[in-house]
């Protein structure tokens, strides 16, 4: 079953999934950051199975002059032990029939370059490697 987390409960039930792509939050302020970022447009989905979340994904909708109107996906993962049994395909199907019904051109995501699983699962599911993300850490080394 794929649901909205809406509440701060099911928020919190994705914390442990999500941690495991994300391995600098912290559970006691995890269900307040996801809100403000909610503030903003950031919408969560998850995957249940058997009563437990078992794949999580975070996105918004946005525009922009590149892209046009778009759905980008900051968050996509399973469970480790649940992979490659046909969640995350499943989840990204529904953010790619979010995206249509939203009017959107385009759905993007980044991936980490050591994420090579990830990748493969990306380009199974039709998505292309389009550009490289650079970035610049204004808070340290």
């Amino acid at each position: 079953m794929i649901r909205h987390a809406e509440t701060d409960s099911a928020i919190a039930r994705c914390f442990s999934v999500l941690y495991q792509l994300r391995p600098h939050l912290e559970a006691g302020t995890f269900v307040s950051r996801v809100r403000r970022q909610m503030e903003r447009g950031y919408r969560m989905t998850f995957v249940e199975a058997g009563g437990e979340v078992v794949s999580v994904a975070g996105y918004r909708i946005a525009e922009n002059l590149a892209w046009g109107r778009f759905l980008y996906v900051d968050d996509l993962v399973t469970d480790a032990a649940y992979r490659s049994r046909g969640f995350g395909g499943h989840l990204l199907e529904r953010l790619i029939d979010i995206a249509r019904k939203a009017g959107c051109d385009q759905l993007h995501l980044d991936s980490g370059v050591q994420r090579m699983d990830a990748h493969r699962f990306y380009e199974a599911h039709h998505m292309e490697f389009t550009s490289h993300h650079f970035r610049l850490n204004l808070t340290g080394p």
